[in-house]
């Protein structure tokens, strides 16, 4: 949410960081600053009225000492009262509209973001070469298949499209890629969660997905309850809110907690060659950095937690690229987004395996997480997140960079003490 001193002081400055995202909300911009002076010229009234209701109730006691009558300042008193009463009423009402008006409205995207969409997107470093191959090459649905490790047919058959299965090899690789991921989160002094996939409303309010998203997540309604949760989409949204409501002290800033969930997504592949196969799924398995920090430091949190994404595609020998997203290509609560992208040999093109984004105070603010600085003063978190990573790219250009003109699969050499293996094959 957007720091509302901050839009009542530079409401153009606000109006044109949203429109780097190509979105126009000058018409909302204009209502949240009409609303928030209804509002303080409300609050305005009503501090008279309680400081004229307030002085007439200390001529009471003077006047009962002189033996005079006070049901007419009685009166004056319950009049006011009653006004202050519909006055704060209105007050809830106005605080409500700008809240939801608020809410509608992205993050503002940093100074150095540039403008425009996922054109606009400009690579900052390459790391190894494409790899070139002397036979035939195979993608990797071709490659799965053959090897037993991914089963697309009855992974459709039991949960339909957009779905799949691991077996075998491909079970093992799976596996041994979370570990792998996990395992050198935690050398780095990262806390293991493992939370809850199924979600209250409230998380997905403060992580930004809702209200506006609200319809791009599984929604599980209790049959003999109100109660209503939702599938996660990433664990960004459950560890986000570990801290919803807390004032975290400040030499336990910065937290650092990663997460291994399945994510679920209502969005899913098309028919498009470039979507085939577990480029995109209804539920894919990611391992998940989340910190919290102190507001001038989350620039070198965020440096931090893209270095460690790309250690991790690195370490694993394989061809990427490090874009970073122009302002209508991030995310709605996002001020800057860094895309690490793996190649995919057959389909030759760059696919995302891991996004690292700084929230700034957006998602803090809508879950009031905040710490005391060393000026003593309260200040709003700062919240980051990246991907560490998404096994369902990874694994396609594994396979494919990894290829070998016998249709095996060579293992990287930092997954074989966890596969057993050093070579994929029939």
């Amino acid at each position: 949410m957007i720091d509302i001193r901050y839009l009542r002081e530079k409401p153009d400055e606000v109006k044109n960081r949203i429109k780097k995202r190509e979105m126009n909300l000058d018409n909302v911009v204009d209502e949240v600053i009409a609303v928030d002076s209804q509002k303080r010229e409300q609050m305005g009234k009503i501090e008279a009225m309680k400081a004229e209701k307030n002085a007439a109730s200390k001529q009471i006691p003077q006047i009962k000492k002189a033996g005079g009558d006070i049901s007419e300042i009685m009166a004056k008193m319950k009049e006011i009262g009653a006004l202050i009463d519909d006055g704060e009423s209105v007050i809830k009402e106005l605080d409500q509209k700008q809240t939801d008006l608020l809410l509608s409205l992205p993050n503002l995207p940093d100074d150095d973001v540039a403008a425009g969409g996922k054109e606009q997107n400009e690579p900052v470093r390459y790391f190894g070469e494409k790899p070139q191959f002397s036979f035939p090459m195979k993608n990797h649905v071709e490659l799965c298949e053959s090897l037993g490790m991914i089963d697309y047919q009855r992974g459709a058959k039991i949960a339909g499209a957009g779905s799949w299965l691991y077996r075998g090899w491909g079970s093992r690789l799976e596996w041994a890629l979370l570990n792998f991921f996990i395992n050198e989160h935690i050398n780095d002094g990262f806390e293991f969660i493992l939370p809850p996939h199924m979600l209250g409303y409230q998380c997905g309010y403060v992580a930004g997905q809702f209200p506006k998203f609200r319809d791009e997540v599984y929604w599980i309604q209790n049959p003999t309850s109100n109660d209503e949760k939702f599938m996660l989409p990433t664990a960004e949204t459950a560890l986000v809110n570990l801290h919803r409501d807390e004032i975290i002290p400040i030499e336990e800033l910065p937290k650092k907690y990663i997460a291994y969930t399945p994510c679920y997504r209502r969005e899913a592949g098309s028919y498009r060659s470039e979507e085939r196969g577990m480029i995109r799924g209804h539920q894919f398995n990611k391992v998940e950095m989340v910190q919290y920090t102190e507001d001038d430091k989350s620039d070198i949190a965020f440096k931090e937690l893209v270095e460690k994404a790309e250690r991790l595609v690195q370490e694993l020998g394989l061809h990427y690229r490090l874009s970073k997203l122009a302002a209508g290509d991030c995310s709605f609560s996002m001020a800057r987004t860094y895309d690490i992208e793996v190649w995919i040999p057959s389909m030759e093109i760059y696919k995302e395996v891991s996004s690292a984004s700084n929230a700034r105070d957006y998602q803090a603010r809508r879950g009031n997480v905040r710490y005391r600085g060393e000026d003593k003063k309260m200040h709003f978190a700062h919240t980051l997140n990246a991907s560490g990573l998404a096994t369902s790219r990874v694994i396609p250009a594994i396979v494919e960079q990894y290829q070998n003109e016998d249709g095996s699969v060579t293992v990287p050499e930092v997954l074989r003490p966890y596969m057993g293996i050093d070579v994929i094959k029939k």
